[in-house]
């Protein structure tokens, strides 16, 4: 068997990996926000477990990297399988309030473990001119598994109950699990990291400043992304929306999102990362500058759909210009920075924003970040 080929089969069996192990976080995500709601939680506390996913990867992402960098990546990805099985046991055989906030946070941090080693893995294997190509490959797979997630655990809970939904999700790493400490996955190793790497801390990545520039357009993705989930709902009501139109015109932003990224290697290959990023974010910034105009569910499905084509397109580019411009053995802190600062919008983003639209209105929110993705786009349309 030729060399491409093996790395083509490696790669295919890490992402589905991938996919089987974040279809266990994004149905924890719906399971863990349910169960508390079936016991009277408040709208505020099923907000603080959704939190919970994302604060130790907001403040272990960029160690969770410098892990993938310095050990075996197997090593990590093992690790993340394990927090799964565990996390997800917990309330299943502790049912409560106490298990699900540590489910919560567990899970949250044994995925990013788990993800960061995954797309160290994307980077590094194959040619460095197809990373684009890779990462939209595992960008589309996580978009399949971010819709599997929530089916799988709907379904369980309205058939089994919550208990055993939590134990089915708890079965799904042990094949990853089962699969990795075989060894049979002839996975990278470290690489060699030069002199510099040995002088500096982590954040002397933030004062190169291509790393900074992909990390700030990075940050804007993220900031979108994050605006959308929250304040969907809040227009959804205001213009009359029932719950099943408001939740229809959230799938279509997750469903635009899967159809750029299935185009996107074939965009990848042919197109360069600056050029789609400024694009991406040029369209963000038009459909945010619509909502307000919204007055109906085919209005804001047509918008969401639009931003979620724009803002879907972004990870698999940024993830690339990354990997390219990472300083040699330092592809895994990149992307756990890159992490970190994603788990940050998604705690910091919504509290903030949501202050500001319920003292200032929702239009100077919607606007001014359309300016922002507006201003992104100039600047990666210049060169990230």
């Amino acid at each position: 068997m030729s060399r491409a080929r093996e790395r083509r089969r490696l790669f295919a069996a890490i992402v589905s990996l991938g996919i089987a192990n974040h279809t266990v976080l994004a149905g924890a995500r719906v399971a863990v926000s349910l169960d508390a709601l079936s016991h009277g939680a408040t709208p505020a506390t099923v907000g603080t477990l959704m939190a919970l996913f994302a604060i130790l990867p907001m403040l272990l992402g960029l160690w969770a990297g410098r892990v993938s960098d310095r050990v075996h990546c197997r090593v990590p990805m093992i690790g993340g399988c394990v927090g799964l099985v565990v996390a997800t046991m917990l309330p299943a055989l502790v049912p409560g309030y106490p298990a699900l906030v540590v489910a919560a946070t567990l899970v949250g941090f044994a995925s990013i473990v788990f993800q960061v080693a995954v797309q160290h893995v994307a980077g590094e294997l194959g040619e460095p001119a197809k990373r684009a190509k890779r990462f939209a490959l595992v960008a589309l797979a996580y978009s399949v598994s971010g819709m599997l997630g929530p089916l799988v655990a709907g379904f369980s809970i309205d058939h089994l109950g919550f208990r055993a939904t939590f134990a089915l999700l708890a079965l799904i790493p042990l094949a990853p699990l089962a699969i990795l400490a075989s060894n049979r996955l002839a996975l990278p190793g470290p690489v060699a990291r030069d002199a510099d790497t040995h002088r500096h801390g982590a954040f002397d990545l933030v004062r190169r400043p291509a790393m900074r520039r992909v990390l700030a357009i990075n940050a804007l993705f993220a900031i979108g992304w994050d605006l959308h989930t929250v304040f969907v709902p809040i227009v959804g009501a205001r213009i009359g929306l029932s719950a099943s139109e408001i939740g229809t015109v959230i799938a279509v932003f997750g469903f635009a999102t899967f159809v750029v990224r299935f185009a996107m290697p074939w965009v990848a290959s042919r197109v360069a990362e600056t050029s789609v990023l400024a694009g991406a974010l040029f369209v963000a910034a038009a459909a945010y500058a619509g909502f307000p105009f919204a007055t109906g569910a085919p209005t804001l499905a047509a918008l969401s759909f639009m931003l979620g084509l724009g803002l879907g397109s972004g990870q698999p580019m940024v993830m690339a210009l990354l990997a390219t411009r990472a300083p040699p053995g330092r592809m895994g802190e990149a992307a756990g920075l890159r992490m970190s600062l994603v788990q940050t919008s998604a705690v910091a983003v919504p509290l903030a924003f949501g202050a500001i639209g319920s003292t200032l209105g929702l239009v100077p929110v919607f606007w001014g970040i359309g300016a922002l993705l507006l201003g992104g786009g100039v600047v990666a349309r210049r060169g990230a």
